[in-house]
């Protein structure tokens, strides 16, 4: 009989899920399916109506999942959803099933990465068997990071996107300004994430009182999502308010991208992966955001050296969590 592992991201948006034959390895996804978190009420739901067409034997499962996994169990942290391992259990024939943060599923899978599957944005000095950072700005704003260990990189788990923002300049002191009272604890997340990239327009629009088109506007009222329609706005029509805001997206990005390489001491390198940076590559400039990552005082010149990648590969998270549950199958 053939057996089966079943993989999932769980994100604050999307779920994705596939299945892998035992046999062919993580490189090898089956029947993948994408399904909108929000029209669900449960992980267990989206895992029936997958399988519920596909008579397979499940042999192990494992989920990364968008919030801080302790024990074996995590409410998502955009998503009202409380998972545990046990009792997603009965749903997959009640193989072993485990939950992973989704930044840590993401990590799993960077050691498997080729030269294709990256965008390389400063080729540094890499140690071969030095620590590597991850940050990923999403739906929110995932970090991990990966050490060694005598014959492999083990990934490890984080939730520095809820640090305090510390501003690098005067404009990002305004913007904490700004926010502050609105949020009380202004994060990462709040100015480097998928949610909030419209922070940061609002402030380009209320604070600085940067000029919106009519035509931005109206768009802006009628999209569901503001992000793609401020990412055409910037990349396509050259509008200044949404340019700036992409641009201060980017210096933030890379400041905390430096600090998550100084915590880790990461001279294996920064990787930038979630949805966001992959969309932005033919706009950034390498040599802007090597500058904001390196503007760290007495460690400038340290992290020059060090290597940064954007992730190009699809559905890093999905197939780092298959990654790990293959990883568990070779242990026995």
């Amino acid at each position: 009989m053939t057996h089966f592992v079943l993989a999932g991201d769980i994100g604050g948006t999307k779920t994705r899920l596939s299945l892998y034959d035992e046999a062919k390895g993580p490189g090898f996804p089956l029947e993948q399916e994408t399904f909108a978190s929000k029209d669900y009420d449960s992980l267990t739901e989206i895992i029936e109506a997958y399988l519920s067409q596909k008579a397979v034997n499940i042999r192990i499962a494992s989920f990364g999942v968008a919030g801080p996994v302790m024990n074996g169990q995590v409410s998502t942290t955009n998503l009202p959803w409380s998972l545990t391992e046990a009792s997603l259990q009965p749903v997959v024939n009640h193989a072993p099933v485990y939950l992973l943060n989704d930044l840590m599923a993401a990590a799993q899978a960077i050691p498997f990465l080729t030269d294709g599957d990256v965008h390389t944005l400063n080729p540094g000095r890499p140690d071969a068997q030095g620590a590597i950072g991850l940050i990923a700005p999403g739906t929110g704003l995932g970090e991990a990071f990966l050490t060694w260990h005598g014959d492999r990189y083990q990934a490890h788990s984080s939730e520095g996107g809820h640090c305090s923002f510390a501003p690098l300049d005067q404009t990002q002191l305004q913007l904490l300004n700004f926010l502050f009272p609105r949020f009380g604890h202004v994060s990462y997340e709040r100015v480097c994430s998928g949610n909030g990239i419209i922070n940061l327009f609002n402030y380009w629009k209320y604070a600085q009182n940067v000029a919106v088109p009519q035509k931005l506007a109206d768009e802006l009222a009628a999209a569901p999502d503001p992000n793609p329609v401020l990412f055409r706005a910037a990349l396509e029509d050259h509008v200044s308010i949404a340019t700036n805001t992409l641009a201060l997206f980017m210096e933030i990005l890379a400041s905390e991208a430096a600090n998550l390489a100084l915590k880790v001491m990461a001279s294996g390198g920064i990787y930038l992966g979630g949805g966001i940076p992959p969309r932005l590559i033919d706009w950034i400039d390498a040599e802007h955001f090597m500058r904001a990552f390196s503007a760290k005082g007495r460690f400038t010149d340290w992290l020059a050296t060090t290597p940064v990648h954007i992730i190009t590969k699809p559905e890093t998270a999905l197939f780092g969590a298959a990654c790990f549950a293959f990883e568990q199958l070779k242990k026995g």
